[in-house]
């Protein structure tokens, strides 16, 4: 038996690694695991997908020489062991903290992480770039995307395995087959796949029919083989590596291995965690006061498609976040998970509007944004009557950069006929759900955050909201906020210290984002008093240049007014409270910001109510 012992915390880069037998290295793993699971109990992350990991990314680390040779990891949230690997598991206790460990692979990070991600499929594209490149600079090294089977069901992906197939460049695609997305996979690639995985016979090259599905595009292919056997993945890789063209090595892994509540996971709950406790597998949050924004949004739809069979949901792979599940069983012919299919997902819910059907495409924010196309030229522009659920609106916190969601309000409001709406809590959600499914004119945008909803207790109501109607919470004297959403709690906090100074302050649900109140905006504009808009989201086309827009387009001078937001900037990971409060986004960044507005007025001076 080997004595092996490595401190991860000392590794510096992966050059030790060749010197490893293959028992030592399988102690690697065994110690890599364990770290990664007491590490993340702490931290929260990814565990699921990494456990899954571990050995195939020891054997490229084994067989290849990083960063020479670039490894790509599509979507990136199974990059942790190569970090380790990297010489970066002493920044683990930061991971995903302000300034800590990215849990996406990071450039400015390490050399060894040569390509950015964040998102599904994008892997094979980048690494055809690579290749491309390299043979034009006459270069000599391996490029190797590792791509899962759910990024797989992304159009991108295919788009991108049938250039490679048609260049037919030097290339290594490993196929980390775990027979899950985020949730379990779906579709006619994962039933392939799901062929291929069961095969008795599949261990071939050339002459595999199973594999016939890549070798038409142009690959070889080989496998499947078990992801968790070291010898076996290291075996198969310096084949591949021998081998002209692109080559497709299928690997067979387990999602959560080595961590039983992780591996008996078939939801997708163990996909990406909080903290939690080992021993047991129980999860540590803090004492839940509300149902998440998400189950509001789901439970209103549920309530909605009871009395009208017309209405559907459709989520990209998504149906555990998008709290979809109980709808699914309620109505499994009137559910579609489509995999990770943005495009897809966006137009075939066109396609049913058309068909006089009411589609609810429940979508994160982040995700929105890899459909533009579609919702511009398919609903927007046929005017079509599709509810957009645009979840986890606003900035996510941990997953950083590529999972904000602060980019729709400016993408959807260059759009014609597209309404957006942001509710404050959750008798305006039922409010609003009611109106989006009642409205005929065209698609309607729901936003809702990340996270719990106030708690506000909802009573029977067939309240519509009018479009574009805003509701004034607080009448204004000396200045207003213009706000929606959350940061309505830190307008209100502002209200009413700002009144302790003697300042009336008005507070106004801008809920509507699009179109904007403009009968309410003419009589705050007639009295003369300084505005500050308020929005979680980016400045640049945000709710606060509309504003701008319609006092420039109606003539209006000499107005006092300020936009507190986000900046023309990516926003990284980290704790949202301690991010907005970095800009301004506070209740002592409005009250500054209001009493810097009163000076410039004039009015600035103790007074009382």
């Amino acid at each position: 038996m080997s004595c092996f012992y490595l401190d991860l915390l000392k590794i510096k880069d992966p050059s030790f690694m060749k010197r490893l037998d293959i028992q030592e290295l399988e102690a690697l793993a065994a110690d890599i695991r364990a770290f990664l699971i007491t590490s993340t109990s702490k931290s929260g992350g990814h565990i699921g997908p990494n456990l899954g990991v571990v050995e195939l990314t020891i054997a490229l680390h084994y067989s290849f020489n990083s960063p020479k040779d670039k490894f790509i990891w599509d979507v990136g949230h199974q990059s942790y062991v190569h970090k380790i690997l990297t010489g970066r598991a002493n920044q683990f206790g930061t991971l995903r903290e302000q300034g800590g460990l990215d849990g996406f692979p990071k450039r400015k990070e390490s050399i060894h992480d040569v390509f950015e991600t964040g998102h599904s499929s994008t892997s094979l594209s980048a690494a055809a770039g690579m290749v491309i490149a390299r043979d034009i600079k006459k270069e000599d090294f391996y490029v190797i995307p590792i791509i899962g089977d759910g990024a797989l069901t992304g159009g991108m992906a295919l788009e991108a395995l049938n250039h490679i197939g048609d260049m037919g460049k030097d290339m290594i695609v490993i196929l980390n087959d775990n027979d899950m997305s985020i949730a379990p996979n779906v579709g006619a690639i994962h039933n392939i796949l799901g062929k291929l995985r069961t095969s008795d016979t599949s261990k071939q090259t050339k002459t595999n029919v199973n594999g016939a599905f890549f070798e038409e595009l142009g690959f070889m292919y080989l496998g499947p083989i078990d992801g968790h056997d070291i010898e076996e993945v290291i075996t198969n890789l310096e084949l591949a590596k021998r081998a002209k063209g692109p080559v497709l090595l299928h690997i067979v892994t387990k999602k959560g291995k080595g961590y039983q509540p992780a591996e008996l996971d078939s939801r997708g709950t163990w996909h990406g965690t909080g903290p939690y406790k080992v021993e047991t597998g129980s999860f540590i949050k803090p004492a839940k006061r509300a149902a998440s924004w998400s189950s509001v949004i789901s439970n209103e739809l549920i309530r909605l498609a009871e009395m009208d069979e017309r209405i559907v949901a459709i989520t990209p792979a998504m149906p555990v976040g998008s709290k979809l599940e109980k709808f699914a069983k309620a109505f499994p012919e009137r559910f579609f998970d489509v995999g990770i299919a943005e495009q897809h997902a966006t137009t075939m819910a066109a396609g049913l509007a058309t068909q006089g059907m009411k589609p609810f495409l429940a979508i994160y924010s982040t995700f929105l944004q890899r459909a533009y196309d579609q919702l511009v030229h398919d609903v927007c522009r046929q005017k079509l009557n599709v509810v957009i659920g645009i979840d986890r609106a606003g900035l996510v916190g941990a997953d950083g950069e590529t999972h904000q969601g602060i980019f729709d309000i400016s993408f959807l409001n260059s759009i014609p006929n597209m309404t957006i709406s942001m509710p404050k809590d959750e008798v305006e959600a039922r409010q609003l759900m009611d109106t989006a499914f009642s409205y005929n004119d065209g698609p309607f945008a729901i936003r809702y955050p990340r996270g719990e909803a106030p708690g506000v207790q909802v009573v029977e109501s067939n309240t519509l909201i009018p479009i574009g109607q805003w509701e004034t919470i607080i009448q204004p004297l000396d200045a207003v906020i213009l706000t929606f959403g959350p940061t309505i709690e830190l307008a209100l906090k502002a209200a009413e210290q700002l009144e302790i100074e003697g300042y009336r302050v008005g507070v106004i649900n801008a809920r509507y984002i699009k179109p904007l109140d403009e009968a309410l905006l003419h009589k705050i504009l007639k009295q003369k008093i300084p505005i500050l808009t308020v929005e979680e989201s980016l400045l640049k086309g945000g709710f606060g240049a509309s504003v701008l827009e319609f006092i420039e387009a109606n003539n209006y001078r000499d107005v006092i007014m300020h936009r507190i937001g986000l900046p023309d900037e990516f926003i990284s990971h980290g704790s949202v409270s301690i991010i907005l409060e970095s800009f301004g986004i506070s209740t002592t960044g409005l009250v500054l910001k209001i009493k810097e507005m009163l000076a410039q007025s004039g009015k600035l001076r103790a007074k009382r109510l």
